[in-house]
């Protein structure tokens, strides 16, 4: 699904990201923890397509195209989603007409039927229930006025939406009480099947409680240094990551 081959990208003169390889297949879960300041959320954006990167070497295909020639709309049509680590707020469009615009041009793609209002609103009823959305925000402009537990939720309601091929998650977790990441983490694991695919970018192994990887993999400027099972996690919450950065040599 997702290929990934010695990717090296900068900001300005600065290299972020200076040789990532990673292979994420149909049905699997990944998680990326690291140190901050490691590349993580850089690894997100340039996957997702952001502008503020500068890619300047290596290679990345999704569903077998090369995903560095496409745009971020291209890449969103054809099924990446990124849940972003700080939601932005969109004043004066509302919930209900920025995902129907969304839902509907991912269809479009798909050479499917727009969907009426009436399946809309359905879609949008059963959606919102996977992360317990009040659907009196659903009325209101995107991320205006919500709590941080609020836009996260809204970040996976997006997700299950527009259902995603492979979904990219940017510490979905922060910020989040032992409620809302429950909830949260929850409708996640809901949305996984065995034909998507799902990355999660997080500091810490609580998530993963409910989001159980199969692999674990730790970033450490800008390069992938060690990779392991879920028991991964569960030792780097223990011990940090001193015993990995000590012994790693560039």
């Amino acid at each position: 699904m997702l290929v990934v081959k010695d990717l090296h990208a900068s900001v300005g003169d600065k290299e972020i990201l200076r040789g990532i390889s990673l292979e994420v297949k149909a049905g699997e879960v990944h998680a990326i923890m690291g140190p901050n300041g490691s590349g993580k959320s850089t690894l997100a954006s340039v996957l997702a397509g952001s502008d503020k990167f500068t890619v300047t070497s290596g290679e990345a295909t999704f569903m077998g195209e090369d995903l560095l020639s496409l745009s971020i709309e291209e890449r969103a049509r054809k099924g990446m989603f990124l849940g972003f680590q700080y939601p932005v707020e969109i004043p004066g469009v509302s919930m209900a007409n920025f995902m129907k615009i969304a839902v509907n041009e991912r269809r479009k793609y798909r050479g499917e039927e727009p969907l009426t209002a009436a399946e809309f609103l359905r879609l949008m009823r059963e959606k919102s229930a996977v992360v317990e959305l009040d659907s009196k925000l659903t009325s209101r402009a995107v991320n205006e006025g919500f709590s941080g537990g609020e836009k996260k939720k809204n970040e996976i309601f997006q997700m299950a939406m527009l259902d995603p091929t492979l979904a990219i998650l940017d510490e979905t977790d922060s910020g989040l009480d032992i409620d809302a990441l429950r909830i949260v983490a929850t409708g996640v694991t809901r949305l996984h099947r065995e034909d998507n695919a799902t990355v999660v970018i997080t500091h810490y192994q609580r998530l993963l409680d409910y989001i159980v990887p199969d692999f674990v993999h730790v970033l450490y400027k800008g390069r992938i240094i060690y990779s392991g099972d879920k028991s991964l996690a569960l030792r780097l919450e223990k011990e940090g990551y001193d015993w990995l950065i000590n012994d790693y040599k560039e």
